[in-house]
């Protein structure tokens, strides 16, 4: 399989450039980046084509698969080209800073038959897999908690990517860039029963436009309760987190103290401990072999556009009631 990075100056990029050059018979055949400068330097140092207009480039080349980045501002329409020249490909979430964007190409998607991931890679790991199992075992899952809190903002500054601090280029701050991944475990879960019933959103910490600190509240069936809480406050490298998750179904109580241990406990206090990545980092390795190994096979993805329009309507109306709004400031 041949495979271009689109916006490869994202700061995922090795994230999904390093599993992709793991896997045999897969190749990547081209880097485009509207910075000139950085196309050419990783064309360069990957051995691979390289441009600054994207179009150009998966014209010139007709990769197999697409990895599309860049600033969500340009994702729109880096998904409606691929949509329409039938090219394969995985959108990084949000897929836009609008419910409307996000709606609009889930629809075109669909109408074409496009095979579109969203790399909600929770969803490709064992954690959301054993709370999926336990909620069908024990009759759902009555409260979660997720705490996720990555590293200080200026980390976007020091990658080339200020642009994510920008809501009318990012869409949102901490919430939509790191809660979009819980809040589809909530509405995975929950479905169209869950909604937002309190948020709060804060840039005290650094003072860019976006929030580094959130908090939503959802409601679910049966009077069932889920917090979402993000933020860009951990002393800590890039891909370490200040993390806590807490699930409760009918019969099991389950907690996630750091980044590889999961504590599963019976309501009669039988506990089991399993070991298994609880951060979105350790998914992207499967992520990347399974979406290549789908699209190969004309497979759908196991998450696809359909999934970003719920997370977006809900992120949208969790901002609202915190007196923000997707793709502007307060």
């Amino acid at each position: 399989m041949r495979v271009v990075f689109v916006g490869a100056s994202h700061w995922h990029l090795p994230l999904y450039l390093e599993p992709t050059l793991a896997l045999p018979g897969v190749t990547v055949a081209g880097v485009a980046d509207p910075d000139a400068a950085k196309a050419a330097a990783l064309g360069e140092r990957y051995g691979c084509a390289a441009d600054s207009d994207f179009r150009a480039l998966c014209r010139r080349l007709r990769p197999d698969f697409v990895f599309a980045l860049g600033r969500h501002i340009d994702m729109p329409e880096q998904a409606e080209f691929l949509i329409e020249e039938g090219i394969p490909f995985a959108l990084e979430k949000p897929c836009g800073v609008t419910v409307a964007q996000v709606e609009r190409l889930a629809a075109l998607a669909t109408a074409r038959g496009a095979f579109c991931a969203v790399p909600l890679v929770f969803r490709n790991g064992d954690f959301f897999r054993l709370i999926q199992q336990l909620s069908a075992e024990d009759g759902g899952v009555q409260h979660m908690a997720f705490r996720f809190i990555a590293g200080f903002a200026q980390r976007y500054l020091e990658s080339g990517c200020a642009w994510n601090l920008d809501p009318q280029l990012a869409g949102g701050g901490c919430m939509l860039n790191l809660g979009c991944h819980f809040v589809d475990i909530v509405h995975a879960l929950w479905g169209d029963a869950a909604r937002p019933v309190a948020a709060s959103f804060s840039n005290s910490a650094w003072g860019f436009p976006v929030e580094d600190y959130g908090g939503i509240a959802f409601a679910g069936p049966g009077g069932a309760l889920a917090h979402v809480e993000t933020g860009y406050l951990y002393p800590a490298p890039t891909g370490s987190f200040d993390l806590h998750f807490a699930v409760r179904t009918p019969r099991h109580y389950v907690i996630v103290p750091d980044s590889e241990t999961v504590h599963v406990i019976a309501n009669d206090g039988a506990r089991r401990t399993v070991r298994m990545h609880t951060t979105n980092v350790g998914q992207y390795p499967p992520f990347v072999a399974d979406v290549l190994d789908r699209a190969r096979r004309g497979v759908a993805p196991l998450v696809g556009l359909d999934a970003m329009p719920p997370v977006m309507r809900l992120t949208e109306a969790a901002y609202a009631m915190g007196g923000r709004r997707l793709g502007g400031a307060a």
